[in-house]
C-alpha cells in the first residue's frame, strides 16, 4: 500500500506540472501583457479543475451557502492544514490575489507565475509585511478580491482543529469595507499531510464557500467581532463534517 501511495504521489507532482506547463504561455501573456492581467484568476481556475479532474477523476466538491457576484470584491480567508490547500483556492472561479509566503518564489518556474500575478510576503521582515499591505490595498482598489489563509501557514498542530488567527486581511476588509467569505477546506489533511516525506493519498477534495460577513463597523471592536465570527463559520463547519464521518 504504501509502494502504491509513493506511486500516486509521483503522478500527482507530474500532473499539476504538467498542466501548468501546458497553461504557462497563458500565464505568461497574463503577466507582460497588463490588459490580460485579470485573466490570470480564470487560468487558476482551469488548472485546479484540470488538476482534480485528473488527479481524482473528478472528485472534488465545491458547495457555496450563497452565490457569489462577480462585480463585488472580497476577502476569502480559508483554513489551512496542507499544501493541497492552495490549488483548491483555485476551484472558486473569482477574480482574486492570492497572498502566500515569500518561499513559494524559489519554486522553479510556478514560483515566478506566482510572485508576478499574486503577493508574495515575508511575515519575518516588517519592511516586506508592509510592502504586501500596500500591494493588497492596491489591488482591491484596482478592483481585485483577496485571498488568505488567516493562520499565516501550517501551523495547527493537530488538524481539523484551527490554529491562531492573524489580522492581516481583517484590517484590509475593515478598512475598505468590503466582506470577507469564509471558506472551509474540509479534509486536505488526509489526503496531502503535512508530513515528510509527502504522501498523496486518494480521496475527494471537498470545501465550502460560505455567506461573506461584512464588517459591523470601522474601529478595532468591528475587527475582532469580524475575525472572530468568521473563525466561529469555519470551526463549526469543520466539527460538524468530521463529526458526520
Amino acid at each position: 500500500m504504501k509502494t502504491l501511495n509513493k506511486i500516486y504521489s509521483v503522478y500527482g507532482l507530474a500532473i499539476f506540472a504538467l498542466v501548468f506547463i501546458a497553461l504557462l504561455p497563458f500565464f505568461l501573456l497574463a503577466i507582460f501583457v497588463k490588459p490580460l492581467e485579470k485573466t490570470a484568476g480564470f487560468l487558476n481556475h482551469i488548472w485546479a479543475k484540470t488538476f482534480f479532474f485528473l488527479l481524482l477523476l473528478n472528485r472534488s466538491k465545491i458547495v457555496y451557502e450563497e452565490k457569489l457576484s462577480r462585480k463585488q470584491r472580497y476577502i476569502f480567508c480559508a483554513n489551512h492544514f496542507s499544501f493541497l490547500d492552495i490549488p483548491t483556492m483555485g476551484l472558486i472561479n473569482h477574480n482574486y490575489k492570492f497572498i502566500g509566503k515569500s518561499s513559494l518564489r524559489k519554486i522553479p518556474l510556478w514560483g515566478y507565475m506566482y510572485s508576478k500575478l499574486h503577493i508574495l510576503v515575508d511575515r519575518n521582515s516588517l519592511r516586506d509585511k508592509h510592502a504586501s499591505w500596500v500591494k493588497c490595498k492596491e489591488a482591491v482598489e484596482n478592483g481585485y478580491s483577496i485571498a488568505f489563509f488567516p493562520e499565516g501557514g501550517i501551523l495547527s498542530k493537530n488538524p481539523p482543529e484551527l490554529a491562531r488567527f492573524k489580522e492581516g486581511s481583517f484590517k484590509i476588509a475593515i478598512e475598505e469595507q468590503i466582506p470577507i467569505v469564509p471558506v472551509t477546506i474540509h479534509n486536505n489533511h488526509l489526503l496531502l499531510p503535512d508530513e515528510k516525506p509527502l504522501v498523496l493519498y486518494p480521496g475527494i477534495v471537498s470545501l465550502k464557500v460560505h455567506k461573506p460577513i461584512w464588517p459591523s463597523g470601522t474601529d478595532d471592536l468591528a475587527l475582532h467581532d469580524l475575525k472572530d465570527k468568521v473563525r466561529s463559520v469555519i470551526e463549526h463547519e469543520l466539527k460538524v463534517y468530521h463529526a458526520s464521518r
